[in-house]
């Protein structure tokens, strides 16, 4: 028998298909597996279950008859089927169900879907990424919520790998791209800095895919790319990653995305040692610690991106000098720690 059953969204053999939710499932997978071993680990991808409702249900009866333990990582919709589902079929199996959150929405999305509460206060655990979504919960009546920080395999450098920037200063995004991580916000910040100081002072990469429904939209703004903005596709790779953004200044990530919890991306920036500007949005301010390995802005006011750069380019150390600081805090979100919590209550 498995110690554990992983039923989340692994979407197998598509490495270009681009999800925190996809990031969180294989990491977690992978973890699990180093710390307890790739027999006792085994994986159901739920991608598409909506095709054949009736062959996930037979899975999802396999894994509880195969696993002592089961954790789902389901997005929305999947929360309306998944713990229901494998709490009825575990009425004769009696194994411990746990639910580990992908992003910060959780919260909000029971204030409107009630229902679901009474379900998931049976489950064995409930992991969010950050301690507010813990309050929040607890608020709501939940005792059964513990805190697992986001992470993903990804290589911290040492710091003797640190590189350290000079003008013109390379920023860049790394995540996916659509409206509400501020894509448009990087770009339009970028071109006013370098307007403001008169020179090309900075550069932007931008890095990810873009959501089905963004495309039309990115391929415009793509077309009015000056020659310091360019579009570099899609990265991937535990330690290309880390190579790749070393180079860089900073990492802007000026998100307003609803769903947005713990981003893996900011974990990313902090391997390679380069800090974030980011806005205060929803729990950033709970993983990036301004004025230490970041900065921080009001996520209301978007022409003070803009501004933070301007300032940057005329005292580069109030950049440079967060390095090291943010390799610190990378280890802190790396896969050992961050998989102690549950494999302690898989125990």
């Amino acid at each position: 028998m498995y110690k554990v059953g992983i039923c989340g969204h692994f979407a197998f053999g598509d490495e270009q298909f681009n999800s925190g939710q996809k990031d969180k499932t294989q990491s977690v997978y992978s973890a699990l597996v180093k710390v307890l071993g790739k027999n006792n680990v085994v994986a159901l991808d739920t991608r598409g279950w909506q095709k054949n409702p009736l062959r996930l249900i037979l899975q999802c009866k396999k894994l509880l008859a195969e696993c002592e333990n089961i954790i789902m990582l389901p997005a929305t919709n999947g929360l309306k089927i998944f713990p229901f589902l494998f709490e009825t079929l575990n009425s004769f199996y009696k194994r411990k169900l746990h639910y580990a959150v992908v992003g910060g929405w959780l919260a909000d999305f029971l204030k409107s879907n009630t229902n679901l509460i009474k379900s998931l206060k049976k489950l064995d655990g409930i992991f969010v990424e950050v301690p507010s979504m813990q309050r929040e919960l607890n608020i709501m009546g939940f005792t059964n919520v513990h805190v697992m920080p986001n992470f993903h395999e990804v290589m911290i450098l040492s710091t003797d790998e640190l590189c350290f920037q000079s003008e013109p200063y390379k920023l860049c995004t790394f995540s996916r791209i659509r409206s509400e991580k501020g894509i448009e916000d990087a770009v339009e910040a970028v071109r006013n800095a370098n307007a403001a100081l008169g020179r090309t002072a900075y550069t932007l990469d931008i890095y990810g895919l873009p959501d089905e429904d963004y495309k039309e939209r990115f391929e415009e703004l793509k077309s009015t790319f000056e020659p310091f903005i360019t579009y570099k596709g899609f990265l991937s790779g535990t330690e290309s990653i880390s190579r790749e953004l070393c180079s860089y200044f900073a990492m802007l990530f000026p998100t307003r995305y609803e769903g947005e919890g713990f981003a893996g991306t900011i974990v990313d920036a902090f391997s390679a040692g380069v800090p974030v500007i980011a806005t205060d949005w929803k729990y950033n301010k709970e993983v990036v610690t301004h004025g230490i390995d970041g900065i921080l802005y009001n996520v209301e006011d978007r022409g003070q991106l803009s501004i933070i750069l301007i300032e940057a380019a005329d005292n580069p150390d109030t950049i440079n000098s967060m390095r090291k600081a943010c390799l610190i805090r990378a280890r802190e979100f790396s896969p050992e720690n961050g998989i102690k919590i549950i494999v302690d209550k898989l125990r």
